[in-house]
């Protein structure tokens, strides 16, 4: 499908873990150990803040990650507190740019991994469900638009986790009212440059792969000899589809049907629950 990570900390530049890490986003996008497709090259994108109250910063482009020379010159130069970046496996929709994630609207950036299955048979009605007054700023054709929408016109920049709870229960609807027996399949991230809200669930409940991050702390005194871990502070935190490095102790899974959200130094996991808006 797709391949994802989101990070906050200190300043960073965005290269230490799109292209110098060992199994980096960039790796994955030709060489994924856990998607349902090994090649992610249908485009890409990288969203950052400068400061929490800014408005993000993005670049996408429809070619394939690994060969975009204009993607390697920019994440050596920035350096940003909290950035997302997404790879990108099309399903039923085309590879334009509009339709690269991370998706924006105002401060917020989305990203989704999975798909709303049957799209093309539920996609009327859950347009048709998003508010009026963000329906213009919809630009592509995905379905994980569609969802960031939603998750904005039931409450995400109010409370992201019942938002997207929400966002979740209309698409089941959606889908069983047309005969899809397992409509969605999703793991989810949304910013607003001070917390990272990250979600793994399914309908079936087999969901697409999902890791966070350790004690960075912790990690420091594992390996104190790891310049980018140094570089990354204490309360660094990383949420991703999978591991960038194989070492033991760095990585914990996210369970199913629960929603991380991390803001600074704390992070709070909770049980994800969806209910009609």
């Amino acid at each position: 499908m797709c391949r994802w990570l989101a990070y906050t900390g200190n300043p960073i530049q965005l290269e230490t873990v799109l292209f110098r890490a060992e199994h980096s986003l960039i790796d994955q996008s030709l060489h994924s150990r856990m998607g349902h497709t090994t090649t992610n090259g249908d485009g890409f994108g990288v969203g950052w803040y400068g400061t929490p109250t800014d408005i993000p910063f993005r670049y996408r482009c429809v070619q394939p990650a690994w060969s975009d020379r204009n993607l390697r010159e920019a994440a050596r130069a920035v350096r940003a507190p909290l950035f997302v970046a997404h790879i990108r496996a099309a399903t039923d929709t085309p590879a334009q740019e509009t339709n690269c994630h991370p998706f924006r609207y105002g401060r917020w950036l989305f990203m989704h991994n999975g798909l709303i299955r049957n799209y093309p048979s539920v996609r009327r009605d859950l347009m048709m469900a998003i508010d009026p007054d963000l329906f213009a700023s919809v630009e592509g054709s995905t379905d994980s638009e569609v969802m960031f929408y939603l998750a904005l016109t039931f409450g995400l920049e109010l409370a992201p986790v019942t938002a997207l709870e929400r966002m979740v229960a209309v698409v089941e609807e959606a889908g069983r009212r047309h005969g899809v027996e397992h409509p969605l399949n999703m793991t989810v991230c949304a910013t607003d440059g001070e917390q990272i809200v990250a979600v793994r669930y399914s309908s079936e409940r087999q969901s697409r792969s999902l890791f966070h991050s350790t004690s960075f702390r912790h990690l420091r005194e594992l390996y104190p000899e790891d310049d980018r871990i140094k570089m990354a502070g204490d309360d660094a935190y990383l949420v991703l589809s999978e591991p960038l490095v194989d070492l033991p102790g760095v990585w914990q899974e996210i369970p199913e049907s629960v929603a991380v959200v991390t803001k600074g130094p704390s992070v709070e996991k909770f049980a994800f629950t969806p209910a009609l808006p």
